[in-house]
């Protein structure tokens, strides 16, 4: 664009450059370059009388720009504009003051798709005000050379840099891919963003319908172990995401919409706008005034650069070894640096090593439509993951699920008792299991003679035969190899050889279907019973059998009442 004279005042007693035009979105708003705003002062200063009209610049006044290159304008004297001027001019930048009145905006230019919205991070917020999009559009833009915007940013401000000029531009428009790049410093004139978004494919819900998926939630904010892989040792993760009853693509766009421009949720503390995940990991030491919560602000000064990160996760908040961070203003510590608890009051030193860490856009990683590949450190629960997807820990291992399958019971009611076991000619199979030695009265474990099978679930009931010939219900919390550790004791002794069964489902139901979940190990076939329990309503007993596969499986009881 060019300068629009009759837009632009300047007046010679307090040097004061103003735009006087229409402001963004109104009927005529202009824009100009900065090397067009200093040749429009200078034109200024060229003529032999300024009168007393409202352009007060003349040959007789000092000069009141400097072009130190066609991006880079120097106002001088007292000549100096406001936040509102520095917003209709781009394409380089504006120095003004000396000392402590000292500002400086610089130039920035995004390369991207002519309709993506940039958002821009200062100072660990989001700027609130984002003159610089339109509806469908950014401001100034140049789609030949593919420029989608070109504004300007405060950077220096009373002769002091605002967080060492740097700067995150993002772009989160929901139903969009994300993006993200970072500005590590304002140079003079024009600084590149390269923000680009699409349509998200797997992103096609409506903001309004996402907004009421609020059953996901994330259990644990900070360190937690979760066995995933379901090798009998926890991984360690810094949350715990329950997607409810929610598909796992369902699950990723929610955490879009958590993240989105505009959004007021927060996370870990943060705006959710604002929040990138873990960008390092920190080794500590020399722990003082502690614990530290286990989310919360940190604070150091690294060389004289004051800075701050939001702890997201620590190893132990008493004795750490290990802290995560989100990384929010200044600069990165080094061996030996103070980190300090805002809220805690707790410190400790970082001990040698320094981890960069890569951040997702957006932060949960990325869906397949029907798979999560998760971002590093991101944990969810372990019952909400399939063996298509993939998660990484803390470590930066990856993480493959075992294949969780559900068996479902349907077309009972309240108050029907139900069983599910293993099917053997169409009944239960009682010796499933063989009891391995002599079992007294108060046992708190099961031996058995072989491995108990790996599909068997994580917890749940199991029957054992006992001295007094009756299959006795013993409700288990945990296995391995061939023991079971009960949740009880034993209240009565069984035999060496005794029959021993997995009773998958083993109650008196309060819903109209019954499941269990387990890893999938091969094909087995469920007998299923049902009898009258605690309803008052007699049925006749039923009995049927369903197939347990690799994609799960279910039964329905035909339910009949016997009066």
């Amino acid at each position: 664009m060019t300068l629009v004279s009759t837009d632009w005042t300047v007046t010679r007693a307090d040097g004061n450059i103003r735009y006087t035009g229409d402001d963004h979105g109104g009927a005529l708003p202009s824009y100009a370059t900065v090397i067009e705003l200093h040749r429009w002062l200078q034109d200024l200063a060229d003529q032999e009388s300024s009168g007393a009209g409202d352009d007060q610049v003349d040959i007789t006044d000092v000069d009141p720009s400097k072009r130190d290159t066609d991006n880079i304008i120097r106002l001088l004297g007292s000549f100096n504009i406001t936040a509102a001027e520095a917003e209709h001019l781009y394409d380089g930048t504006i120095i003004q003051g000396v000392g402590g009145t000292l500002k400086r905006w610089d130039g920035i230019v995004n390369y991207g798709n002519a309709d993506v919205q940039v958002q821009i991070m200062q100072s660990g917020a989001v700027i609130a005000d984002d003159w610089w999009n339109f509806a469908g559009g950014g401001l100034n833009p140049n789609p030949t050379q593919g420029i989608s915007h070109r504004f300007m940013i405060l950077v220096t401000d009373a002769g002091a840099d605002i967080d060492g000029r740097r700067l995150i531009g993002t772009c989160r428009t929901f139903n969009n891919t994300y993006s993200e790049f970072l500005i590590a410093g304002t140079i003079l004139g024009n600084n590149t963003l390269a923000l680009v978004d699409a349509a998200d494919l797997n992103n096609i819900t409506t903001e309004a319908v996402v907004a009421t998926w609020t059953g996901i939630d994330n259990t644990t904010e900070g360190y937690i172990g979760i066995d995933i892989n379901d090798d009998l040792a926890d991984e360690y993760y810094y949350s715990e995401w329950n997607r409810d009853t929610y598909t796992i693509n369902q699950f990723y766009e929610r955490m879009k919409w958590l993240t989105r421009d505009g959004s007021v949720s927060t996370l870990y503390g943060l705006s959710g706008e604002v929040f990138r995940g873990i960008t390092h990991q920190i080794a500590v030491n020399n722990i003082a005034a502690g614990p530290f919560d286990p989310v919360e602000e940190l604070t150091w000064t690294e060389g004289t650069t004051p800075s701050t990160g939001q702890l997201l996760a620590i190893d132990s908040v008493s004795a750490p070894t290990t802290i995560w961070i989100q990384l929010m203003t200044g600069i990165v510590p080094t061996d030996t640096t103070t980190l300090s608890g805002t809220t805690s009051g707790a410190d400790c030193d970082v001990n040698t090593t320094v981890t960069s860490r890569t951040i997702s856009k957006p932060f949960i990683g990325q869906t397949t439509g029907s798979a999560i590949i998760g971002a590093y450190g991101v944990g969810i629960e372990k019952l909400d993951l399939t063996s298509a997807d993939k998660v990484f820990d803390l470590g930066d291992n990856p993480i493959t699920p075992p294949n969780f399958v559900t068996f479902t019971v349907y077309g009972i009611e309240s108050g029907d008792r139900v069983m599910v076991t293993n099917d053997q000619a169409t009944g239960i199979d009682y010796d499933q299991l063989i009891l391995s030695g002599i079992h007294a009265s108060g046992s708190g474990t099961i031996t058995v003679t072989t491995a108990i099978p790996t599909d068997t679930p994580a917890a749940g009931t199991i029957r054992v035969y006992n001295d007094d010939d009756e299959y006795m219900r013993l409700p288990y919390d945990s296995y391995t190899g061939s023991i079971f550790t009960l949740t009880g004791t034993t209240p009565t002794g069984a035999s060496n050889l005794d029959n021993v069964f997995v009773s998958y489902v083993d109650k008196v139901t309060v819903t109209t279907s019954e499941a269990f979940t387990s890893v999938y190990l091969a094909p087995r076939t469920m007998f299923v019973r049902v009898r009258e329990g605690t309803s008052g309503t007699p049925i006749k007993p039923a009995e049927t059998t369903g197939s347990l596969g690799v994609a799960g499986g279910s039964a329905t009881i035909n339910r009949v009442d016997d009066f």
